[in-house]
């Protein structure tokens, strides 16, 4: 049987009918992970939950050790990864409160372990990361979003800064050139790594704000935790669903 991992924040595992079996503390040849993988089931099904952050919320985006992350998930047995990801919305279409499943992602970080493939190798490795998601998975997240009567858009190119601080509104202005929809800190080199262990991996991504120089005022953290907030029932429902079909 499949085991799907959720990647994103803990409040994911408070789903109505989703037993929490297990805390598994996994070591990997990368250090450990943010945090013990929970392991449970819901509707007959295993799935596993990583805190991409740390338990409690204290990892920032550019310290998370993704590597340990997408290995240990991989060890205990993960077929397959959805990532729960809050972004910054810079299409006009990603207002606070929209859902994007993206399918294509530009990297701007610096100074991330990025690969599995470094060191002492025996041959240098190539991944085909031209479609960086999975399509089966993300149109199992469309169709779930859809059922939940959500606003959302089937695509969009996600661009991954480095954190943790904001973006200028020129940086934006720059990423919207570029062809970026959404801003993010946390989705590179988690979906790299995915693909090079094989893992098929999707994002779901909830807007929280609109990005630097889209909106009158300043960004505040008090505005982003509301969205946060209310957009968490969409979101457990919208697992539900995946985790049901």
């Amino acid at each position: 049987m499949s085991v799907l991992a959720i990647i994103g924040g803990t409040g994911l595992t408070q789903l109505p009918g989703l037993e929490i079996r297990q805390a598994v503390s996994v070591e990997t040849p990368y250090g450990a992970p943010s945090a013990d993988i929970l392991r449970g089931e819901y509707a007959g099904r295993d799935v596993l939950f990583l805190a991409r952050h740390g338990q409690p919320h204290r990892i920032a985006p550019h310290q998370i050790n993704y590597r340990a992350n997408l290995w240990a998930l991989k060890q205990v047995g993960a077929s397959a990864i959805v990532a729960v990801n809050a972004v910054g919305g810079i299409h006009a279409a990603m207002g606070a409160g929209h859902f994007c499943v993206p399918h294509q992602i530009i990297d701007y970080t610096a100074g991330r372990a990025h690969t599995f493939f470094e060191g002492e190798l025996e041959h240098v490795t190539h991944v085909d990361f031209s479609h960086p998601y999975d399509e089966a998975l993300r149109e199992r997240l469309i169709a779930a979003l859809r059922s939940e009567g959500a606003a959302c858009s089937s695509q969009g190119v996600y661009g991954c800064t480095q954190g943790p601080r904001l973006e200028t509104a020129a940086e934006i202005v720059r990423m919207e050139r570029d062809g970026c929809d959404l801003v993010g800190m946390t989705g590179m080199p988690e979906a790299a790594l995915a693909r090079e262990l094989a893992l098929p991996y999707a994002c779901l991504a909830l807007v929280v704000n609109p990005a630097a120089g889209k909106a009158p005022g300043l960004i505040t953290m008090a505005e982003i935790e509301r969205v946060l907030e209310q957009g968490m029932g969409a979101v457990k429902g919208v697992l539900a669903r995946v985790l049901s079909a």
